[in-house]
């Protein structure tokens, strides 16, 4: 399969001679690498490819959708046909949408490779992780280890029959290690992986014997140190965290489908307050070490989307379908995990901006607290119609007198979202964003890669125990 725009123009005008109002045509084609180290035995490698194509079509308000991964003249024709008889068919029932009607994008975007990490020797990426996981097993104290190599390439094509013809490649790589280690009756276990956005000189710079020592270390630690003990605290939140908790608490909120179905605490509330005035919140398609969404699967382009301002909501992110229901522009936040699936709305790289504290003035004055970190966190459970999350954090630390101490484990935190931003009284000026080549956002069955971080953040009040 050639994966370009021409193509996708030319199922575009297939689906045109049948009469129908509004057609989204989607190409695929994605290559997945993956090299997996386990206790110091090679447990797999495998080079997986999917490509195919998904059509969606409007038929008088009607939607249908249905894809191919055989890309012959029969197989499109076929596909084509299916979608035209899915959207007749909710039709017959009275389901119908209305749509933002809209202009498409047109453009290119292609994460720029010095090595293609597929014209690199299988036997030098495995010699790699081999060592990087042998090397752990050596380790006093660390009963297990598991590493792991991962690259995506990922081409996508949206064509449009209104306007849109946009190409995106990205090239995603990256290293996950997990340890886990032993003293005494306690096991302690972290996990942590660090994914480029290119090619293979990102693995040939990176220093990875640092990055798995600084896991191995953390492990043993914190298999030694104690449960914190539970109260309400002022917390220091770090880079990782603060994404993580924005990303599962207020993100998925902030989603126009979840908005519309009333399950979001957010709902009826744009222009209010709902956190205090140093939380700024966007949405962004394009930010460093976030993954890239140039343009959304509808082959809209995607804005940075400014959620909340000085602690005031101000937008939600939107389908074309959403933006008409909750009277809002388009944001670029229609995505599908791949051509089996028609898109929903998702975060792309979702972050707090960072404030002009220096990272050691959220310290100051704190005579017993938390330093809360991401390494290491077992996520959680959140509730976007209530804004409650419970989340299991990394190995932490009391912070006694201004300054961190001793390190605590199994750390969790609790609360609602929204009492917890208003809590914010200073934000760091360090941004860090990440992602991972290894896993993602899931939502309705579909995984989608996206961005999390911020600045360090300190509230004066949230809710620690331990477990």
């Amino acid at each position: 399969m050639t994966v370009d725009i021409d193509f996708g123009r030319s199922v575009v005008d297939k689906v045109l001679e049948k009469g129908v109002d509004d057609i989204i045509v989607r190409l695929q084609e994605r290559l997945y690498e993956l090299i997996v180290f386990d206790n110091g035995v090679l447990r797999s490698y495998n080079i997986s490819r999917d490509s195919g194509v998904g059509i969606r079509v409007f038929v008088e308000g009607s939607m249908g959708y249905s894809y191919t991964s055989s890309l012959d003249k029969e197989s499109i024709f076929i596909a084509i046909e299916r979608a035209i008889s899915s959207a007749k068919s909710l039709k017959r029932h009275g389901i119908s949408k209305n749509l933002y009607s809209c202009r498409g994008s047109k453009g290119i975007y292609r994460v720029s490779t010095k090595i293609n990490p597929m014209d690199v020797d299988p036997e030098k990426k495995i010699a790699l992780i081999k060592e990087l996981n042998v090397e752990t097993m050596r380790r006093n104290r660390i009963a297990s280890a598991v590493t792991r190599y991962g690259c995506e390439i990922d081409k996508r094509v949206v064509v449009t029959s209104y306007g849109s013809e946009v190409y995106v490649e990205v090239t995603a790589i990256g290293i996950s290690h997990m340890a886990v280690a032993k003293s005494g009756n306690t096991m302690e276990r972290i996990q942590e992986q660090k994914t480029f956005i290119g090619g293979f000189e990102y693995v040939n710079s990176f220093d990875w014997i640092r990055f798995i020592e600084e896991i191995n270390e953390l492990a043993i630690k914190a298999s030694q140190a104690k449960t914190p003990p539970p109260g309400v605290y002022t917390a220091i939140i770090d880079n990782k965290l603060i994404g993580l908790l924005l990303h599962e608490a207020l993100g998925h909120a902030a989603e126009g489908d979840i908005v519309i179905s009333r399950e979001s605490i957010l709902k009826d509330r744009v222009g209010e307050r709902i956190a205090s005035e140093k939380v700024n919140i966007v949405d962004d398609g394009l930010v460093d070490g976030g993954y890239p969404v140039p343009y959304d699967d509808e082959g809209i382009e995607k804005s940075r989307t400014i959620v909340v301002s000085d602690g005031i909501l101000r937008h939600f992110l939107n389908s074309r379908y959403t933006a008409v229901e909750l009277n809002q522009g388009l944001t670029g936040n229609a995505r599908a995990q791949n051509i089996t699936f028609d898109t929903i709305v998702r975060q792309t790289n979702f972050y707090m901006l960072p404030g002009e504290a220096r990272v050691e003035e959220l310290f100051e004055g704190i005579s017993l607290g938390f330093y809360l970190l991401g390494m290491g966190a077992m996520g959680g459970q959140v509730d976007p119609s209530v804004g409650t999350f419970t989340f299991s954090v990394g190995p932490s630390y009391l912070v006694k007198n201004g300054e961190p101490s001793e390190l605590v484990r199994g750390t969790v935190v609790s609360g609602n979202i929204l009492e917890t931003l208003k809590e914010v009284d200073l934000v760091a000026k360090d941004l860090s964003i990440t992602t991972s080549v290894f896993g993602g956002c899931g939502k309705n069955g579909q995984m989608v890669r996206v961005g999390t971080g911020g600045p360090h953040t300190r509230v004066k009040r949230i809710v620690v125990g331990g477990v």
